[in-house]
């Protein structure tokens, strides 16, 4: 990955916050099967209110945040459907990408301030020496950079 991952996060940014403040107004107003599974046995009208017969979503309550402002895949106070689903959907992006990058942010690991890390005894820097991959305890090549630069194994002829 490049050293300057933001024009690829910013990218990805701007992806989601065009799909939750335009396309998520074209998706289905009947995603759910659980809910129309719930209404089984009853009959329902044009509105989707139970007219009769029993069923589970009879003893369906309202949640207790019901009246809050993001409630409904909408924002309260915004009489257009269409503008306050997409409101509701970038407010939720841009809360969700708030959140994920300030965890990322406190997460992250941190090395020595020059960027090198240190070995874990003698404070011999670990890494690359010209470019090669090198050995913590003595800074001979390792691995396919070993075979490359025509080293042995220790213990071998």
């Amino acid at each position: 990955m490049s050293k300057r991952p933001w024009p690829f996060i910013l990218g990805g940014l701007l992806v989601a916050l065009l799909l939750a403040g335009v396309v998520s107004n074209y998706a289905s107003s009947h995603p759910d099967g659980l809910d129309s599974s719930l209404l089984k046995g009853c009959t329902v009208n044009a509105e989707d209110e139970i007219t009769g017969g029993s069923c589970p979503a009879q003893q369906a309550k309202d949640h207790e945040l019901a009246d809050s402002p993001l409630a409904d895949y909408g924002v309260r106070g915004v009489g257009n459907g269409f503008l306050s689903t997409g409101i509701s959907g970038v407010i939720g992006v841009l809360l969700t990408f708030a959140l994920g990058g300030g965890l990322f942010w406190l997460a992250r690991r941190r090395g020595p301030a020059n960027g090198a890390p240190t070995g874990p005894a003698n404070g011999v820097p670990t890494g690359r020496a010209n470019g090669v991959p090198t050995d913590p305890a003595g800074g001979a090549p390792t691995g396919s950079a070993a075979r490359d630069a025509g080293a042995r194994p220790a213990g071998t002829r």
